[in-house]
């Protein structure tokens, strides 16, 4: 069944909060290391190095926050999730690194909260 307009209007606002992130990212410094990382648990925005350290990045891009902010919606189980996904990576790189878990809050406006060791 086709995604319905709504459906394509969240995923076009994804992905323009995912490359804004991105740019963010790459004038702070950071390297990025893989785009929409796919795994069976499921698939993490953005991993990026940071220094020495592996980043695990959800973004979250919102119109509103009548339902709360962005990072609000990176409950138990997504966190439980980007850990496993984390495994996968560690496992196809052969390492385990030094990781970190940050959240990527983009607003309508374009305005980036970027929350270092979320969870």
């Amino acid at each position: 069944m086709p995604d319905s307009s709504q459906d394509l209007y969240k995923k076009l606002l994804g992905k323009k909060g995912e490359k804004l992130v991105e740019e963010h990212l790459k004038k702070q410094g950071y390297k990025i290391l893989k785009r929409n990382y796919r795994t069976p648990f499921g698939e993490a925005d953005l991993i990026a190095q940071d220094g020495e350290e592996t980043v695990f990045i959800e973004v979250k891009t919102r119109t509103t926050t009548v339902f709360g902010t962005p990072a609000e919606a990176v409950g138990k189980e997504k966190q439980r999730r980007y850990y496993q996904i984390a495994q996968c990576y560690w496992l196809k790189i052969g390492k385990e690194p030094n990781a970190r878990f940050d959240v990527a809050e983009v607003y309508a406006d374009g305005r980036i909260e970027y929350i270092k060791n979320a969870f």
